[in-house]
């Protein structure tokens, strides 16, 4: 699985708003080089729910840097056991990887994402001015912000925690990216993204804050953080951001063909889910609700089309004698254990015959960018869209599931349609999209 930090419809808000300096371009650019990362990840194995042990032993990990290309996985700066580099986004990558790796050991009994003693690539200083991070099934890979906007990802731990964890998901539950599967493997990876900034601080439940990405935003942004666990829809409100748009209950799931069916939106029903439950055992997440998520997680009763209905129920299953207070926090968010329903994704408009239309979703901030070119217009980009529109075959482009925190593609080409995960666009569809897109 690949997947992108920030959310699609977060960087499409920037790159829509424009505001100060570059940062609408620098979105925009963000957007286009995630849809250029295709191809590049390593075989999968089929998922493994190792058993827990008391003595787990830390795997090793090495940090790259790609000196601000989109290669990976750029120049080993620092491995396991070395001293610290001096390079920010290298140290706290080091650390905080680290961290994380220890949680799962030493908490969780799990040797690494594949509970096997994998050992950990990550690559910083990806891109230039890249607004994301993202797990591309092999690497854990780190942006450094436009710097008005977003500042490094590898500030915050919990985002290192949060894209480790979907390897974790990958090779445990193997959750769908999209609709309920979706937002249930985003919000595991917030889950143990703030067990992991917790842990670390030796917080109780009542002393976090709750917060995804606090300190990602840089000064000036109105934004507390990317998400907040226990009040979804108030982590952020500034002109360039929008409002925060995730919803707290089943009453606000968004059915949505963006972001592959809203996975951003509604994990926020389940984050509440998490937090409530936290609260209600109290003492520290990670021995509390922690342990019973991950206890569920890497059950065999969560596999990879389990649905919000059949984690609350794997859930109450595993939490013993906090099952009681589990399913009330999962009811209060509007969730039993019945299986939900889901509507059927709304067929996409076909716009006129002159028309070429790219809409992109997804990305770790959930955000949606679009764009249209009129071929029968002065726009100087048309000559160079007519001649891809008209050597694409959309019929030739592979079909498949789309990653965790990585863009999808919405084509219409002159009547043509097609939704492309990033990993299977080709260089056509690729530069289509950056053309498309352009701001």
């Amino acid at each position: 699985m690949t997947c992108l930090f920030v959310p699609p419809y977060l960087l499409e808000q920037i790159a829509r708003s424009g505001g100060v300096g570059a940062a609408a371009a620098r979105a925009s650019a963000t957007l286009s080089v995630d849809a250029q990362l295709r191809g590049q990840r390593a075989a999968q194995s089929r998922p493994t729910n190792a058993p827990s042990g008391t003595l787990v032993a830390v795997p090793g990990w090495t940090v790259h840097t790609a000196d601000g290309s989109t290669t990976l996985p750029g120049r080993p700066v620092r491995a396991k056991g070395e001293p610290a580099s001096g390079d920010d986004a290298v140290d706290e990558a080091a650390d905080g990887i680290e961290g994380a790796l220890r949680l799962f050991a030493e908490v969780f009994g799990r040797s690494s994402f594949d509970g096997a003693g994998a050992a950990v690539s990550l690559t910083v200083h990806y891109g230039r001015d890249y607004d994301n991070a993202f797990w591309d099934g092999a690497q854990l890979v780190f942006g450094d912000g436009d710097g008005e906007i977003f500042g490094r990802f590898t500030r915050p731990v919990d985002v290192l925690g949060h894209e480790l964890t979907h390897a974790v998901t990958e090779r445990s539950a193997a959750l769908r990216y999209s609709g309920q599967s979706g937002a249930l493997n985003e919000s595991v990876s917030d889950v143990f993204g703030s067990c992991l900034k917790q842990w670390l601080l030796g917080q109780t439940v009542d002393e976090a804050d709750w917060l995804i990405g606090a300190g990602l935003f840089v000064p000036g942004v109105r934004a507390r953080g990317l998400r907040d666990m226990a009040n979804p829809g108030t982590a952020y409100d500034d002109p360039r951001l929008g409002r925060d748009p995730q919803g707290a209950s089943m009453d606000a799931y968004v059915e949505t063909t963006d972001d592959n069916g809203g996975v951003h939106l509604n994990s926020g029903i389940a984050n509440r889910a998490f937090h409530l439950s936290a609260s209600a055992i109290g003492g520290r997440a990670w021995e509390g609700a922690g342990a019973i998520w991950y206890a569920a997680l890497t059950g065999p009763d969560v596999g990879p089309d389990t649905d919000f209905a059949g984690f609350a129920a794997a859930c109450v299953a595993a939490a013993g004698d906090h099952a009681d207070v589990v399913g009330r926090a999962w009811e209060t968010v509007g969730v039993t254990t019945a299986s939900g329903s889901s509507s059927a994704a709304p067929t996409p408009t076909v716009p006129q015959e002159s028309l070429v239309s790219v809409r992109r979703t997804g990305g770790f901030a959930g955000r949606t960018t679009e764009g249209t070119v009129d071929l029968g217009s002065h726009d100087a980009r048309v000559p160079e869209v007519r001649e891809l529109v008209d050597r694409i075959d959309l019929a030739d482009v592979p079909g498949g599931d789309p990653h965790p925190d990585m863009f999808v593609y919405d084509f219409n080409l002159c009547g043509r349609c097609a939704k492309v995960p990033q990993q299977h666009l080709t260089p056509d569809l690729s530069r289509l999209a950056v053309l498309v897109l352009e701001a």
